[in-house]
C-alpha cells in the first residue's frame, strides 16, 4: 500500500479558511504525488461539504475524512452526526478514538467498537487511534494498554468487513507537546499490536500502521523511513501550510 498522510484539522478553521487551506497545499504540490502517497485531510464537521465540493469541483487527488463520527446510527441524539450522514457528503475516511475524544468526552473502547462497526456498515476507512499517557509509559504498561485497546475495538468485528484500515498510534504524552517519541520504543508497541492481530487471522495487509505525536518536518523521515510505520497523523502542523506541504514532501 501506499504511504497514508492524514491532517487532523482538530476544532480550527471556519469553512471559508478551511477552504483557502486546502486550495494552498493543493497548489503547493507537485503533480502526481498521489502516484506515492495517499493525502487525507480532516477538518471541522462544518467545513465537510465544501471541502468535499472543492475536491469534487477540482478534481483534487486529496481525500477527506472526519474527525469523529456517532456510536448511534440514527434517533433522538442531539449534537451527533451519523457514518451514514458523513457518506453522503463523500466521507472517504474518519477518525475514532482520538486521545482528545477519550480525555474529554470520556470515550471508551467500547464506545469507539461502535463508531467502527457503523463505519465499516457505511464502507468509511476507519483511522483508529491508539495510545498510552505518560503514567501508563512510565509504570511500563505501554504495550498492555494498546493491546487492550486494539482487542476492545475490533471485538466482534467481522475480519471480512475490513479492507483498508488505518492504525494511528499516538502517545498520549507526545500530542502538541513537541516531544518526539524514539523509534525504538514505537517499534515494540507497533510490533506486539502486528503480532496480536496476526493471531487473530486479520489479514495485516489491509492495515496501515501510522504515527502521531508532535509529527513536524525535522522528524518525519525518522518515523516515515520506519518500516513500522506506513504514514502518518499529523496534528498542529497540518494547518501550517508550508510545514504540511513539506512533510509531505519528505514522505514521498
Amino acid at each position: 500500500m501506499k504511504k497514508l498522510i492524514v491532517g487532523n484539522w482538530k476544532l480550527n478553521l471556519d469553512h471559508l479558511e478551511a477552504i483557502q487551506l486546502l486550495q494552498k497545499i493543493n497548489y503547493s504540490l507537485p503533480d502526481g504525488i498521489e502516484t506515492s502517497i495517499d493525502i487525507v485531510i480532516a477538518p471541522s464537521h462544518t467545513s465537510l461539504r465544501s471541502i468535499q465540493t472543492v475536491i469534487d469541483a477540482d478534481n483534487l487527488s486529496i481525500q477527506l475524512s472526519a474527525q469523529d463520527v456517532s456510536a448511534f446510527d440514527n434517533g433522538a441524539f442531539t449534537g451527533e452526526v451519523s457514518s451514514y450522514q458523513l457518506k453522503k457528503l463523500n466521507v472517504t475516511w474518519c477518525i475514532i478514538g482520538h486521545s482528545e475524544r477519550r480525555q474529554n468526552f470520556d470515550e471508551t473502547d467500547e464506545i469507539i467498537n461502535k463508531k467502527l462497526s457503523l463505519l465499516l456498515n457505511s464502507e468509511i476507512k476507519p483511522i483508529i487511534c491508539i495510545g498510552e499517557t505518560q503514567d501508563q509509559r512510565n509504570a511500563g504498561k505501554q504495550v498492555d494498554v494498546c493491546l487492550k485497546q486494539v482487542q476492545e475495538i475490533f471485538k466482534n468485528i467481522r475480519k471480512d468487513r475490513l479492507h483498508d484500515v488505518a492504525i494511528a498510534y499516538e502517545p498520549v504524552w507526545a500530542i502538541g507537546t513537541g516531544v518526539n517519541a524514539d523509534p525504538e520504543d514505537t517499534k515494540e508497541v507497533v510490533k506486539e499490536v502486528i503480532d496480536y492481530l496476526d493471531s487473530k487471522s486479520f489479514d495485516i495487509d489491509k492495515f496501515r500502521f501510522l504515527y502521531g505525536g508532535s509529527i513536524s518536518p525535522d522528524n518525519t523521515e525518522m518515523y516515515i523511513n520506519d518500516d513500522n510505520f506506513s504514514g502518518l497523523l499529523v496534528g498542529g502542523n497540518s494547518i501550517v501550510p508550508d510545514k504540511f506541504v513539506e512533510i509531505l514532501l519528505k514522505s514521498k
